[in-house]
């Protein structure tokens, strides 16, 4: 089976309208976005109840809101649907990477729209980089920096909160996926977690790794049993997992993984 090939992919989304329908291939006008969106908010509150910014029976007892400021990353981003949607609703900060000229440019033209930027309490950083280039545990450097707006955004502080990625791993090769993970793992903070969340094929034989490839965008889709193997290869923990429910039938089986 191929790997995926970087610019049959890059080329292929550049091709699709910079748009929710047009990144969610034809699934954008119906209930499957919200429905996406809010169990990935919760999925990160059950992992890190203190993201909560109202009280909420999600956070320990005791507990305090922590004063700094929170940092996520959006790895293969597209026109920040789950910036939008998710990341700004639970984190101060977010660097949104996407390596698609159309898709960016789309990102940053809505921004201004999304939670906290307009009032500059929150703030986005656009970086146009492929994830397989990209190195998450690295300082961030002026000439990375393809846009920025809401709040001024600190590029001194290191590390991420959360680094989430949807829907893009399957454009990496095993290999990459690995050392993708293993960056992603340096770069967490205190308690931190990187959140996978990916189509999953099925199975012959229950536990034995299998690996569908698309040859339209160039992507593999990976059963759970594939996923789980790379992430052990990986040297990150599962922490919890979780089946999506509530998508149109049809579609592949979607799962969220949190990892340290």
């Amino acid at each position: 089976m191929p790997n995926p090939d970087l610019q049959h992919g890059l080329d292929y989304w550049a091709q699709q309208e910079a748009s929710i329908d047009g990144v969610l291939g034809g699934y954008g006008n119906g209930s499957l976005p919200r429905v996406d969106a809010l169990s990935s908010r919760l999925f990160l509150l059950s992992v890190l109840p203190n993201l909560c910014k109202t009280p909420s029976p999600l956070r320990k007892l005791g507990s305090t809101t922590e004063k700094r400021r929170f940092r996520a990353l959006d790895a293969g981003a597209g026109i920040g649907r789950v910036t939008d949607t998710v990341l700004l609703h639970l984190f101060d900060e977010v660097v949104l990477l996407e390596p698609v000229q159309s898709l960016i440019a789309q990102a940053v033209a809505s921004s201004i729209t999304w939670k906290g930027i307009a009032s500059k309490q929150n703030s986005v950083l656009f970086i146009k980089q492929p994830l397989q280039h990209y190195n998450p545990s690295s300082a961030i450097t002026d000439g990375q920096v393809f846009a920025q707006t809401g709040a001024v955004f600190d590029t001194t502080q290191s590390g991420f909160d959360v680094i989430l990625t949807q829907w893009m791993l399957g454009h990496l090769s095993d290999r990459q996926v690995i050392k993708f993970l293993r960056q992603a793992k340096e770069s967490l903070r205190t308690r931190g977690i990187i959140m996978v969340k990916e189509n999953c094929c099925s199975e012959e034989m229950p536990g034995e790794p299998e690996t569908i490839y698309d040859s339209d965008d160039s992507s593999i889709t990976r059963s759970d049993s594939g996923w789980k193997q790379l992430f052990g290869q990986a040297g990150v923990t599962l922490v919890k997992e979780e089946v999506q429910k509530g998508f149109p039938e049809g579609l592949y089986e979607v799962k969220s993984y949190a990892l340290r």
